[in-house]
C-alpha cells in the first residue's frame, strides 16, 4: 500500500516519523478523513478550509497548496489501479526538542494515508447507543480534528462494533452532542434537528452540506440544545460523516425508529448522492 509523505510516494511499511515530532509528544497536529468517488473527493475545498483553519490557529505551516494535495490524491488513486479509497490527510507539527519552546511550527510532517475502502451498501442501518463517556470541551472555540482524540477513543470502547453501532455523546450538561465518528440529525413533525456547534461538536463538512440541501428544499432546520429524550421521541434519526455519507439509525437506545425506510432520510440522502454524481460528471 502506498502513502504520500512530504511530497513523495512511499510504501506504508517504509513510513518513518521521529518520536520528537510534537504531533506525537504533545498532540500538536490535525487531520481530515474522506473518501474518493472515481478519484474525486466530495467537498474537498471544505475539508481543506477546515484543516487550514486549525493549522493557522496553532501556527503550524502547511507547505502544500490544495492543488498539490489533490494531485497527491490522484497519484495514490492511480497507484491502486483506480480503486477508490479511504484517505486521511495528517499534518503534525514536526520535530522539535522536548518542551514547548516553539512559537510557530515551520517544518511539519504532511502525510496522506490511503487504505482500502470498506464499501457498505447505501442505506445500511446502525443502532445508536447512549455513551457513558461525556463529550469533552474542545481546546478551542470551535472543535478541530486534532491528534487529541482520546475522548472519541474512550467512547468507541463502549461499543461492541463501529460497523453496526454508533455511540452518541451527551455534554456534561446533558445535551445531545454528536457520535463517536459522526454528527447526528433527527426529524420530528417534518422538521430537521441537529445539535448546535456550541455543544462542542465538530463542524462536520457533511453536516454543513445536509443543512444546506435541507434548507434549499424547504425543510425547516433547527440547531440548538436538545435532550436525550427529544431524540428518543424523533420520527427518524440518522448520522453523517464524509466516508459513510448519511447512515440511517434503526434504534436509539431502546427506542425503534424507521431506519432506511424514513421518508426524510431517503430524500436527503438522495439529494446528497445527486450532488456527488454531479461532481463526478463535472
Amino acid at each position: 500500500m502506498f502513502c504520500w509523505m512530504n511530497g513523495e510516494y512511499i510504501k506504508a511499511e517504509d513510513l518513518r516519523i521521529s518520536p520528537f515530532d510534537h504531533g506525537f509528544l504533545y498532540g500538536a497536529g490535525f487531520f481530515e478523513t474522506f473518501r474518493t468517488y472515481e478519484g474525486h473527493v466530495f467537498l474537498f475545498k471544505e475539508h481543506m478550509e477546515r484543516i487550514r483553519a486549525a493549522l493557522n490557529e496553532y501556527r503550524i505551516s502547511m507547505p502544500y497548496t490544495d492543488r498539490e494535495i489533490a494531485n497527491a490524491i490522484r497519484g495514490l488513486h492511480g497507484r491502486t489501479d483506480g480503486k477508490d479509497g479511504y484517505f486521511r490527510l495528517n499534518v503534525s507539527a514536526g520535530v522539535h526538542d522536548i518542551g514547548l519552546a516553539p512559537s510557530e511550527y515551520l517544518s511539519p510532517n504532511v502525510i496522506l494515508f490511503r487504505k482500502e475502502l470498506a464499501v457498505t451498501p447505501r442505506g445500511m442501518e446502525k443502532r445508536a447507543l447512549w455513551l457513558e463517556t461525556e463529550r469533552n470541551i474542545p481546546e478551542s472555540r470551535i472543535r478541530h480534528k486534532s491528534h487529541n482524540f482520546l475522548n472519541n477513543v474512550r467512547g468507541r470502547l463502549e461499543l461492541p462494533s463501529l460497523k453496526d453501532h454508533e455511540g452518541l455523546f451527551l455534554t456534561s450538561e446533558g445535551f445531545v452532542a454528536e457520535g463517536v465518528t459522526s454528527n447526528v440529525f433527527w426529524i420530528k413533525d417534518g422538521e430537521l434537528y441537529t445539535p448546535s456547534i456550541e455543544t462542542g461538536i465538530l463542524p462536520g463538512t457533511t453536516r454543513a452540506f445536509v443543512l444546506k440541501i435541507a434548507t434549499e428544499v424547504g425543510i425547516s432546520v433547527r440547531e440548538g440544545l436538545f435532550t436525550k429524550g427529544e431524540v428518543e421521541q424523533a420520527d427518524e434519526v440518522f448520522v453523517t460523516n464524509a466516508v459513510q455519507e448519511l447512515v440511517p439509525l434503526k434504534s436509539v437506545g431502546e427506542h425503534a425508529v424507521p431506519g432506511s425506510a424514513g421518508f426524510y432520510y431517503q430524500k436527503l440522502h438522495g439529494l446528497y448522492v445527486q450532488a456527488i454524481d454531479e461532481m463526478k460528471e463535472g
